[in-house]
């Protein structure tokens, strides 16, 4: 399964995470479907940390505090899984919170639950922009940033997601960490492996498609693209393969239409629109395996995985491991919509 391992130059790093996470069978969905399916359970990062952010800011606020900032700017939608993980870990370092978040209008602010409830509980300052300012983010998180130096703050800036260079070395790390699970399963060296996840700021995919070069794991990486569309993905993903090889001077083939691998075609109405097919596989994964996923991410992204699946069993090779990168919080408002399919 694996090629030569190499050394892996890691940039400073937090302990934010609790890692490793576990990687699970999903054996009633694994004999329902003809192929192995595996869990990486990275919905177990932490209680409140949970899902695949924090192992993105384990980089990223380790870069911050070295620039001595007191002051963290990032944006996100209004349940932005990402904003409320780095407003909590940045309660954990002691240093100040805003949030651009983006929703249908501004002067009537969306209800205080779910992640928008923990970003309050632990003091992050939260502005509201419409879906037209939000499209100009970087511009909106850098007069933010002007604004807050001229207060006497400083500030320091993580894009959607994490998704840059730097963030991606999170999922570098969880790479040589699925490694040493798959080491322990049997047919290890034998089983064509495919890892699938969601796709929705670019840079988990970036981190997986960079890891397993690094780690050597003999293993495709599919992200299926839960808002956007797949030529978006691939300018977004390879840029930050090839800035991370570039600032990292890491010795790296790569190319983007060969390593790049999006799957699309399951956005449906659009990002954080679920449809009635990915609310019903919520409740019949919680319901078979005890697995909780999320509207916005890992359930369209396991429905995809599903439907290629029953069009094809071998279109993944032999064993999938799919990354649960966490959402229950973006779940808890959703209770409207589910109580259908209940």
């Amino acid at each position: 399964m694996k090629e030569k391992r190499r050394e892996i130059p890691y940039p400073a790093r937090l302990n934010l995470a609790r890692t490793p996470t576990p990687l699970e069978p999903l054996s009633r969905l694994s004999e329902e479907l003809g192929v192995e399916v595996h869990l990486k359970r990275d919905d177990l990062t932490g209680a409140e940390l949970t899902g695949n952010k924090v192992r993105k800011l384990e980089f990223l606020l380790a870069q911050a505090l070295a620039t001595g900032c007191d002051t963290i700017l990032t944006c996100g939608a209004e349940q932005s899984n990402h904003a409320r993980a780095t407003a909590i870990a940045a309660a954990k370092l002691g240093l100040k919170v805003r949030l651009l978040l983006r929703t249908r209008n501004p002067a009537k602010p969306p209800p205080l639950e779910g992640n928008i409830l923990l970003d309050r509980l632990v003091g992050a300052e939260i502005a509201w922009l419409t879906f037209e300012e939000y499209g100009q983010r970087a511009e909106m998180l850098q007069r933010e940033a002007e604004s807050l130096r001229r207060s006497g703050r400083i500030p320091y800036i993580i894009p959607e997601g994490g998704s840059n260079a730097l963030g991606a070395w999170g999922y570098i790390r969880a790479v040589e960490e699925l490694a040493k699970d798959l080491e322990d399963l049997p047919g290890n060296n034998h089983k064509s492996t495919t890892i699938i996840h969601a796709t929705g700021s670019g840079g988990t995919t970036a981190g997986l498609v960079l890891g397993v070069k690094l780690v050597g794991l003999d293993a495709r990486v599919i992200g299926i693209n839960v808002c956007n569309d797949r030529n978006y993905f691939m300018h977004v993903v390879g840029e930050i393969c090839k800035t991370a090889i570039a600032d990292y001077q890491l010795d790296l083939p790569f190319s983007g239409q060969d390593d790049i691998h999006i799957v699309d075609g399951y956005v449906g109405q659009g990002y954080g629109k679920a449809s009635s097919q990915v609310l019903s596989l919520l409740v019949e994964i919680a319901r078979t395996e005890g697995i909780i996923l999320d509207p916005v991410y890992t359930g369209k992204a396991f429905y995809g995985m599903t439907q290629e699946l029953r069009r094809n069993p071998e279109t993944f090779g032999d064993r999938i491991v799919f990354i649960h990168t966490g959402g229950i919080f973006g779940l808890l408002p959703m209770a409207p919509q589910l109580e259908p399919f209940l």
